[in-house]
């Protein structure tokens, strides 16, 4: 595929992948970052990929992806916790700017998931707003230690997992570009210490032949 073709599911997380690459080996290629890119993508944006991530400063989207202006729709809340504008911003990125993929982005030490164990093993919940996060992670962790995945990283993916089959369960748009095949939806875990992002969940088509692969 080129850059200027209009990407398949499959196409668009080969894309991330191979950025991520790059990343971990430290020979990022820094694409689309420079003036003309700039000037390009003046006019109007065209992403390849919706990007829904924790808010943790360690998961800045274009650096861990090595990508650049106009590549990625991003939205971002602590703990990936999706409310109705989540959804909203996850939908104009794909029904109005047509982005063939939504990918997830979860991560090893996440502060949120932290509080919603600590919440759930001793009651204890955060003061504020950071509560109402803590409360939306909590089901993930009940459903992980209910089937017996106590460690971190379990943990961790079942809440990617959670968000992954969340999204077009809550969402028409969404769940109409899945069925098609226009869509494809990925979670994955990233680790800040090595910066390598794995597949850990998928649903679409496409995407599903991504875990197979």
């Amino acid at each position: 595929m080129t850059e200027t073709q209009t990407p398949t599911p499959r196409d668009a997380f080969e894309l991330l992948m191979a950025g991520d690459q790059r990343f971990v080996v430290g020979a990022p290629e820094h694409p689309n970052q420079d003036a003309t890119r700039r000037t390009e993508a003046a006019p109007s944006q065209q992403p390849f990929a919706v990007l829904f991530g924790c808010s943790d400063s360690r998961l800045a989207a274009e650096i861990i992806f090595d990508r650049g202006l106009g590549d990625l729709f991003v939205v971002r809340t602590a703990g990936h916790v999706a409310g109705a504008e989540v959804l909203g911003s996850i939908e104009y990125g794909v029904s109005v700017l047509d982005a063939p993929l939504v990918v997830v982005l979860g991560h090893d030490s996440c502060g949120a998931i932290a509080a919603a164990c600590a919440a759930t093993d001793g009651g204890v919940l955060p003061g504020g707003f950071v509560r109402d996060v803590a409360e939306r992670v909590t089901p993930s962790v009940l459903t992980a230690r209910a089937a017996g995945r106590n460690q971190a990283e379990e943990i961790l993916a079942a809440h990617v997992e959670h968000t992954v089959h969340l999204l077009p369960e809550r969402s028409r748009v969404l769940a109409e570009r899945v069925a098609s095949g226009r869509l494809g939806v990925v979670g994955l875990s990233y680790r800040p210490a090595d910066g390598s992002a794995q597949l850990v969940a998928s649903r679409g088509r496409e995407a599903e032949t991504c875990a197979a692969s």
